[in-house]
């Protein structure tokens, strides 16, 4: 694989791109169409700080030694000897450029509310492993996730769509959203446990334990389609149950990380990760288009 596809990411990229796509279709239930222009917008500059964030995380991992012989995960570009760590850098810092260029036409449309969501999550693309307070490194990256990835992606992008703050369904889906995307950093994290222990990457999985992680884990893939059922039952509407199909993956998911240690089985499980996330955003999808 090329080394910079290989930095990016590419498997962690649906975190990015379904809370983008479930807060505008949420969004047609309020407004009469899609703007097409101002989602596309969303989606690219959402993507770029998703991608700025990967290779920020992969050059900082290797400066800090983070990345070792040890690790069970795919190849790190920037250990590996890959790629330098300059280039990974500067790529990082092109991606950051890209995501604020692309972001300019739902900054015209939308104002000051966009401008600082998009500079606060700029500066975190670098922040969740580099600075002083690196989040990923104290135990803060599933809060971390479950905020930008989750509440401020869905909200933003229902906000784009429809000029107003969100409403109580659209912090709901963000939670979804936000603990599905949450899964694939549960599952990297129990996975290199034993690795992060000895490098000083105080994982959420490190300080509680693999217990603590596996029930984590639990939470992050059934909570969200459980949520689903409770919004079907609370509304009187059945179409909002429909995301709760995902459901079985979640178990069959919370099934195989409670019967198997960390080891690279794990990587598997995180592209299931990624397809329970693709998967709630097509049933959500559906649901949205039934009610309309």
């Amino acid at each position: 694989m090329n080394p910079w596809i290989l930095a990016a990411r590419p498997k962690t990229l649906p975190a990015a791109i379904v809370p983008v796509w479930t807060g505008t279709v949420l969004a047609i239930l309020s407004v009469p169409d899609i703007a097409w222009g101002l989602f596309f917008s969303t989606l690219l500059s959402c993507l770029c700080i998703q991608v700025a964030t990967n290779l920020f995380n992969d050059a900082i991992d290797s400066q800090k030694g983070a990345d070792t012989a040890a690790r069970l995960g795919p190849v790190r570009a920037t250990a590996a000897g890959l790629l330098p760590i300059r280039a990974v850098w500067t790529g990082a810092l092109v991606f950051c450029v890209l995501a604020a260029l692309l972001a300019w036409p739902i900054l015209q449309a939308r104002g000051w509310p966009l401008l600082a969501i998009g500079t606060v999550s700029l500066i975190l693309a670098w922040a969740y492993t580099g600075g002083p307070f690196p989040l990923a490194y104290v135990g803060l990256g599933e809060l971390f996730v479950i905020l930008f990835f989750g509440f401020i992606a869905v909200g933003g992008s229902w906000f784009v769509q429809t000029g107003s703050f969100p409403d109580r369904t659209a912090l709901l889906v963000g939670l979804q959203t936000g603990l599905l995307s949450s899964v694939l950093l549960a599952i990297n994290n129990l996975r290199d446990v034993a690795e992060d222990a000895t490098t000083g990457k105080r994982t959420l999985a490190v300080r509680f334990g693999q217990s603590f992680a596996r029930l984590e884990i639990a939470v992050f893939c059934l909570l969200p389609g459980l949520l689903s059922l409770v919004q079907a039952w609370v509304t009187g509407e059945g179409e909002w149950a429909l995301p709760a199909l995902t459901l079985p993956l979640g178990v069959w998911l919370t099934r195989a990380v409670s019967l198997n240690p960390p080891g690279p089985k794990y990587n598997a499980y995180l592209a299931l990760g990624a397809l329970q996330m693709l998967l709630f955003a097509g049933f959500f999808t559906l649901a949205v288009f039934r009610l309309r």
